[in-house]
């Protein structure tokens, strides 16, 4: 091929108040300004966050607030449980098999946003990676329902992911963290972060009971559950049972991992 790339991206324009930004039209945004104001990264994360590549970026001064208190979140948290997430980092991550649900829950949604992130990255969409990002700080900030001492390392673990993800976006103060917590000298020379398949396996489900096409409850049942144990537990639902009470149930259809539908006259 003559051509040194296999494919073009077409950035779209950013817009000021509806309006190409442009001299002429004296609605330009001078960057300097906003990364004395707010630090590069700021200003990076909010036009990586504000729109995908293609697409014209709308300029929101209260994006680029926001985006900034999204990074003083993370540093804030960073700063707190320096020295536990630096402990832990020596330590490695620990057997987690007796752990608590709501740390294999907590665990477990890291490594399914690790997962669409990956996906992501390979079609460009940098906006959806860093939403991936907040709900991981939204997990880290989190106080799960668990006082276990293995909690350290999965925030340990999920903090880490988080900062690889972060690091092509916000590179300063991903990389400062990533030292400063004892992850390694350099988060450029940092293997990126993989999926654990492991971790992604449930072992409940959560699935949709409806009576008649008509939502009527949800039901938590064991991910290998039989289709019998399945009908039992959706017609024990007491709301199910509120609306198929005096009726004949005439059929049950269970579509696996999504819902139950009971259908009642």
């Amino acid at each position: 091929s003559d051509e040194p790339f296999a494919n073009l991206l077409t950035q779209g324009m950013v817009l000021k108040d509806g309006a190409k930004m442009s001299k002429s039209k004296g609605n330009t945004v001078d960057p300097q300004e906003m990364i004395e104001k707010y630090g590069a990264d700021t200003v990076r994360l909010f036009t990586m966050f504000a729109a995908p590549p293609e697409q014209s970026l709308e300029w929101n001064d209260s994006g680029v607030e926001g985006a900034h208190r999204f990074l003083k979140r993370l540093w804030g948290f960073a700063q707190e449980n320096q020295a536990a997430i630096s402990e832990a980092n020596r330590a490695g991550l620990s057997d987690l098999g007796d752990a608590p649900q709501a740390l294999l829950d907590m665990r477990r949604e890291f490594h399914e946003l690790l997962k669409q992130a990956d996906f992501d990255f390979g079609k460009y969409q940098f906006n959806t990676v860093v939403a991936a990002c907040m709900k991981m700080m939204n997990l880290l900030s989190g106080k799960p329902e668990t006082d276990d001492a293995r909690l350290v390392a999965v925030q340990t673990e999920g903090l880490g992911i988080l900062l690889r993800l972060l690091g092509p976006v916000a590179p300063h103060i991903a990389h400062t963290l990533w030292q400063e917590l004892g992850y390694g000298d350099d988060i450029l020379t940092a293997a990126w972060p993989q999926v654990d398949e492991a971790a992604l396996v449930k072992d409940t489900i959560e699935l949709v009971v409806q009576v008649n096409g008509k939502l009527r409850g949800k039901i938590d049942v064991a991910a290998d559950a039989s289709k019998d144990a399945v009908e039992e537990a959706a017609l024990a639902e007491p709301n199910v049972q509120r609306f198929i009470e005096e009726k004949t149930v005439r059929k049950i259809i269970v579509v696996p991992g999504r819902l139950v539908n009971v259908v009642a006259t």
